[in-house]
C-alpha cells in the first residue's frame, strides 16, 4: 500500500511538564506550539483549555510525566479529553519519558501493575497511538492496545561519545537487565562488554557484588536508561575503579535526579554523565560541570514528521 499523508493537519501541543523540549520539536518542525491554558485553581484542580481550532487535525501531545509525576499525567490525560471532544482526528501521546515504567510487573504480593494502569488510562483518555522514548521495560508496548512507537537515545549519546573518543573503551552495564542496552552500545562503538552484579533490597537502595569482566586498565562507559538517586551509578563506578578500571563515564536516558543525587554525582569516581534532554534538568543539576545534557528533540522531531506522512521509523533506530 502506498502511504498517503493524513489530510489533517499537524498540530503539537504540550502540558506544563517539558516546554521547553516541546518548543524545540517546534523549531525542529518549523511548526508553532499550539495554544492552550493549563493552570490550577486554587485547590489544586487542574483547569484546561485548548485554544484553538483542532477538528481534523493530526494532534501530537508531548508531555513528560516526571515529577511532580501525578500532575504531569493528569495533565496529558485531560489534555487528550479535550482535544478527542474538539473532534482532532488522531491524537498521539508523545511521552519523552514515561512515569510509572518501573512498576511494570507484580514482584510481591498485593501491588499494582502501575505501568499498565497507567497505559490504560492513556488510551481511555483518547489516545490513539504512543511515541515513547527509551521505556524502563520494552514489554510496556504490550500494556497498549493501539500503536506504540518505541524509540531510543542510543543514536543521540552515542553520537557525543564519538565526538570525544575515549581510549581503551568498555561499555558497562549497571545490572543483568541492561544487558541488551549495553550490546547495542557496544556495538555501535565497537567495544567490548562487562557487567555490574548487584542485588536490590528495596526500591533506591541497590548494593554492588562484583564485576563480570576484565574492566582493568580499561576507561569505562556505564550505560543505563534511568538514574533517580543516582546510587545504583555511583556505587557501580566505586566498583569498577575498584576492580581496576582507568576511569568511569556514563550515559543515561532519562535524568530523574531525585533527592541526594547531584551531591552523589558531585562526589563520585564519574568523570562525565551524559543525559538527554527527555527530563527538565533541575536548578541545582544545572551547575554541576559533570552533567552534559544531549537534545532528543531532532529525533521526535523526525519521528513525529514520519508519523504524520505515514511512513517508517525503522531509519530511526540505526
Amino acid at each position: 500500500m502506498v502511504p498517503v499523508m493524513r489530510q489533517g493537519p499537524l498540530q503539537i501541543f504540550s502540558g506544563n511538564s517539558n516546554t521547553a523540549l516541546a518548543k524545540e520539536i517546534c523549531d525542529c518542525l518549523d511548526k508553532p506550539l499550539g495554544a492552550a491554558s493549563v493552570r490550577q485553581f486554587a485547590d489544586g484542580e487542574v483547569h484546561l483549555q485548548i485554544q484553538e481550532n483542532v477538528r481534523g487535525a493530526d494532534v501530537y501531545v508531548i508531555q513528560s510525566t516526571c515529577n511532580p509525576v501525578d500532575k504531569n499525567l493528569l495533565e496529558l490525560l485531560l489534555m487528550m479529553d479535550a482535544l478527542k471532544r474538539a473532534s482532532a482526528d488522531r491524537i498521539t501521546a508523545v511521552l519523552p519519558y514515561y512515569g510509572y515504567a518501573r512498576q511494570d510487573r507484580k514482584d510481591r504480593p498485593r501491588v499494582p501493575i502501575s505501568a499498565k494502569l497507567v497505559a490504560s488510562l492513556i488510551e481511555t483518555a483518547g489516545a490513539d497511538r504512543v511515541l515513547a522514548l527509551d521505556l524502563h521495560a520494552a514489554p510496556i508496548q504490550g500494556f497498549f492496545d493501539i500503536p506504540v512507537d518505541h524509540l531510543f537515545a542510543s543514536p543521540v549519546l552515542v553520537d557525543s561519545i564519538r565526538e570525544h573518543p575515549i581510549p581503551n573503551l568498555m561499555v558497562v552495564s549497571p545490572d543483568a537487565g541492561g544487558v541488551e542496552r549495553a550490546r547495542a552500545f557496544a556495538k555501535r562503538l565497537n567495544a567490548p562488554i562487562a557487567i555490574i552484579d548487584k542485588r536490590r533490597e528495596e526500591a533506591n537502595v541497590a548494593e554492588v557484588m562484583h564485576v563480570v569482566g576484565d574492566v582493568e586498565g580499561m576507561n569505562c562507559l556505564l550505560v543505563d536508561d534511568i538514574v533517580d538517586t543516582a546510587g545504583s551509578l555511583v556505587k557501580g563506578a566505586e566498583a569498577l575503579m575498584a576492580h581496576g578500571a582507568l576511569s568511569v563515564s556514563a550515559c543515561v536516558t532519562h535524568a530523574v535526579l531525585s533527592g541526594p543525587a547531584i551531591e552523589r554525582i558531585q562526589s563520585s569516581r564519574l568523570t562525565d554523565l551524559y543525559i538527554t534532554n527527555s527530563i527538565p534538568l533541575r536548578p541545582d543539576a544545572q551547575a554541576c560541570d559533570r552533567i552534559k545534557v544531549r537534545s532528543v528533540a531532532p529525533l521526535l522531531a523526525q519521528a513525529i514528521q514520519s508519523i504524520h506522512e505515514e511512513t517508517s521509523v525503522s531509519s530511526l533506530f540505526l
